[in-house]
């Protein structure tokens, strides 16, 4: 920090600041496309390999490891979701696994990465997609389009608009029944895409700051949060997980 001139204040601006290209609405934020895109290959790449590798003898540590997140996620499903859907468990694994990774970006020293693009050109780079409500809102309103797209083709467009017209107060309140319901389906990706973001934000700028504490307290400090930031992913990706599951599964009760 000292040798490229920044104040604290200017360090942590300029670690949380994307990469960009675009103004407005059309902005994209590079880093965090490229890292989304390349963390979705790796656990695309790591779950294929087991798979084609899979053995009925003693398995490695990778299809160890693939099988103990099937089970896992496949439980969660067992217990969350109560209609009849191929679909919903390598979703379900799909969005675990992707979100743990964006969150598991958090452990990487903060200024390494930003050091090597640093020397590439590239001054601005945030690792961390989960950092970017760009993402997470993503992720959540593509959770939204999947529980409208469940509801009208379970119960079929007649039906779903009867819910949505008649729940909870009957054909009497119409007006209020449809406020209510835009009021929680609002509710799902603002609150699944803010939880993610928040948590992560705040477990990044804490790695921020203590970066900026001499070397020895900086080890001293950065250990044990890294330690208990192992949990706060784990968790994040695990809430995400569930409650789209409960999402998709209400999609597919009929009122």
């Amino acid at each position: 920090m000292s040798e490229s001139g920044h104040s604290a204040t200017g360090y942590i601006v300029h670690h949380l600041t994307n990469l960009k290209i675009g103004e407005g609405f059309w902005t994209l934020h590079i880093d965090t496309l490229f890292f989304s895109i390349s963390l979705g290959a790796l656990f695309l790449w790591l779950f294929m390999k087991a798979a084609k590798s899979a053995t009925s003898d003693v398995p490695g540590p990778l299809q160890n490891f693939c099988e103990i997140m099937v089970d896992f996620v496949d439980t969660q499903v067992k217990d969350s979701f109560h209609g009849r859907n191929p679909v919903i468990a390598p979703l379900a694994l799909t969005i675990f696994v992707w979100v743990f990774l964006w969150n598991a970006m958090d452990l990487v020293p903060v200024d390494l990465l930003p050091a090597i693009a640093n020397l590439l050109g590239i001054h601005y780079l945030r690792t961390v997609p989960s950092t970017d409500l760009n993402s997470t809102f993503g992720m959540s309103i593509s959770v939204l389009l999947l529980v409208y797209y469940y509801s009208l083709k379970v119960k079929g467009p007649g039906h779903f608009a009867m819910e949505v017209l008649t729940h909870p107060f009957g054909k009497w309140f119409m007006p209020f029944n449809l406020l209510l319901r835009i009021v929680e389906d609002l509710a799902k990706p603002i609150s699944l895409g803010l939880r993610l973001f928040g948590n992560l934000y705040a477990g990044e700028l804490i790695f921020i700051l203590i970066a900026l504490l001499p070397w020895w307290i900086q080890f001293t400090l950065g250990w044990p949060w890294a330690v208990f930031h192992i949990l706060v992913i784990t968790l994040q990706a695990f809430i995400f997980m569930v409650l789209t599951i409960v999402y998709l599964s209400m999609a597919h009760e009929d009122h």
